[in-house]
């Protein structure tokens, strides 16, 4: 519209303004033209009528035409001059005074009655402007006026033009938003038959086609929703049915795993004939080799079920790199192999347990598919405040169409030829790197991947750098983990377990009770005045019952008598989130089984040792 209006105004402008100054000018002009006759035609009267008396030098007479000539109107000076420039009548008339601008004429005197037409003097007469110049201001003021007034009709008639003509437009710009906002049909009124009423008539033509196209997107996507949403409930009820089948598998098949672990280190305990010593080293291999399966389907099912609670803190990360490094030091020079782990004085912020897991399975990963060299285990610091954690390897080294599934789930990259450390007894299920991810995702970071077949591999993660902190060295020397003379019950509802358990307890030197539920929990205690060193209990007895619950009883039973609380430890193959919760909230230290006996003497002493702290 205001482009419209400016078209319509501007030539109306343009041409009243040339009008106006050319009809100004002219009448300008025509003024002074005016005054120039006037001028003349007094000056030529007064050269006239003073013929006669310049002719006789009669002054008064000179003198009264002066004064009569000066009395007519526009006249401001009126001077009678003789032949030898001698002023002989000077007079101001009516317009004579101020600084008006004034008009000069002189016209010659000549005596028309002499022969040679001699010139007897001269009369100069000053004519005012000051009429001519204020008609001149009212002539342009008036052509002002009438510029400003034809420039505001016109401006009034080009928007009004404008509005005219754009209102087309301006309706389909308004169905243009209608549709942006999502209006179901909108359509607009054909003006005309012009292109404004073809563009009208396409506008409603493409509306009505996007209307129908938008009932069949929408009719597809509640269609696809629909799907989408019932797929979803089937991959959940998958999830959980998965998730269901690994708690129920690592809890039921690791009771019978328990009881073996348990037997056969009880087995090794007082044999002495090496052929029997052999067959039983075989079996806890094998026991060994099941352990690890086990171990790795219940951290996924840890990991699943949210069961794993994240304990940030900041630590040495060399604490975390010794660690590992004598966990699998032995493992890698039976095979041969180098393990390096660089020393480093970095600390990093992070829970320290998930990380030694992440650590422990690369490296394992390492070195079942390494064969000449070896594995290095090294952290660089950054200068985004982090540090990046590799671990190489001089391996096998893994295919680009295997690298983008190493992660995921029970995936296996086959290997053929002489790989000896693939097979075996310590063949995994392919879940080991599936729960490094996992837990890398648990601590806000993401582990990644190179790997050249036939030359190696490498694995990336980052973690939190924080400044290094004062830690006093202790000079006590760490205590023996012996159990000798503990006094220990033991409280789990498979028989197996108990035979296996009490045998090896009791070839350690220890003083065991059993018990399978409360009842034969309660009755144990009757027989102990004092409360025992240590109760080892499993979390979920027979009958639903809890083995938080019989731990409490117990308390209950010795407080009474005003004795100090006991040691207690929790051993299960639980892994429902539920369970798990109830546990960290008693602040009860917890086994997974199947347990080995080197992890259960270590737990016995540090919940000893523990107790004995909080007591003093």
């Amino acid at each position: 519209m205001q482009r419209l209006a400016l078209v319509a105004l501007v030539p109306t402008l343009v041409t009243a303004t040339l009008l106006v100054v050319i009809l100004t000018q002219h009448q300008l002009n025509s003024l002074r033209g005016m005054a120039q006759i006037t001028a003349d035609a007094i000056a030529t009267q007064a050269a006239s009528v003073s013929t006669t008396a310049l002719r006789d030098m009669q002054r008064r007479e000179l003198v009264r035409i002066a004064e009569s000539i000066g009395d007519l109107p526009h006249v401001a000076r009126v001077q009678i001059r003789a032949a030898d420039g001698e002023i002989l009548a000077d007079n101001l008339g009516r317009s004579g005074g101020g600084n008006a601008e004034t008009l000069t004429v002189v016209r010659d005197v000549i005596d028309t009655e002499q022969p040679g037409r001699p010139v007897l003097g001269s009369v100069m007469v000053d004519v005012s402007l000051s009429d001519a110049i204020a008609a001149q201001q009212a002539s342009l003021r008036n052509a002002l006026f009438a510029l400003a007034l034809s420039v505001l009709v016109a401006a009034v008639i080009g928007w009004q033009a404008a509005r005219w003509m754009s209102a087309p437009l301006r309706r389909l710009v308004s169905a243009v938003h209608q549709l942006g906002r999502g209006d179901r049909h909108v359509e607009v009124e054909v003006t005309d038959q012009t292109e404004i009423g073809e563009l009208q008539r396409g506008f409603n033509s493409a509306a009505l086609a996007l209307f129908d196209v938008q009932r069949s997107m929408e009719k597809e996507i509640e269609h696809a929703t629909v799907e989408l949403a019932r797929k979803n409930a089937a991959l959940e009820a998958a999830s959980v049915a998965k998730a269901r089948f690994l708690a129920a598998a690592s809890h039921d098949l690791r009771q019978p795993l328990y009881a073996l672990t348990l037997f056969s280190s009880s087995l090794a305990e007082d044999e002495r004939d090496p052929i029997r010593l052999d067959r039983i080293a075989h079996i806890q291999e094998c026991v060994e080799a099941l352990d690890h399966l086990f171990s790795e389907l219940l951290d996924l099912s840890r990991l699943e079920t949210g069961a794993m609670q994240i304990e940030i803190t900041e630590f040495p990360l060399d604490q975390v790199l010794e660690e590992v490094s004598r966990n699998f030091r032995m493992i890698a020079e039976q095979h041969g192999l180098r393990l390096i782990m660089r020393t480093t004085d970095v600390w990093v912020r992070s829970d320290r347990t998930m990380l030694a897991r992440i650590l422990n399975n690369l490296v394992s990963n390492a070195l079942r598919y390494t064969h000449e060299g070896g594995v290095l285990v090294v952290a660089r610091r950054r200068g985004d405040a982090t540090v990046r954690l590799d671990v190489w390897d001089t391996g096998t080294g893994i295919a680009p169409e295997h690298q983008a599934r190493v992660f995921d789930e029970f995936y296996r990259v086959e290997c053929h030829g002489n790989h000896e450390h693939d097979t075996g007894p310590r063949r995994g299920l392919g879940l080991g790197l599936a729960t490094v991810q996992r837990l890398a995702e648990l601590l806000d970071t993401q582990v990644q991947l190179k790997s050249t077949p036939g030359r190696g591999s490498v694995f990336t993660f980052h973690l939190p750098q924080v400044p290094a902190q004062h830690v006093p060295h202790g000079t006590d020397e760490e205590a023996p983990l012996d159990v000798t003379g503990m006094r220990v019950l033991v409280i789990d509802d498979e028989p197996a377990i108990l035979s296996g358990i009490r045998y090896l307890l009791r070839s350690w030197g220890c003083e065991v009770a059993v018990a399978e539920d409360r009842t034969q929990a309660m009755l144990a205690a009757e027989e102990w005045p004092t409360p025992p060193d240590i109760v080892i209990s499993d979390l979920r007895l027979r009958d639903g019952e809890s083995g938080l619950d019989v731990l409490a009883a117990l308390d209950q039973h010795y407080l009474r008598d005003g004795n100090t609380p006991f040691s207690r430890l929790l051993i299960t193959g639980e892994t429902r989130s539920d369970r798990l919760r109830e546990i960290m909230a008693a602040r009860i230290p917890v086994l997974y089984k199947p347990v080995s006996p080197e992890q259960l003497r270590e737990a016995m002493v540090a919940a000893w040792t523990a107790n004995r702290a909080t007591v003093a």
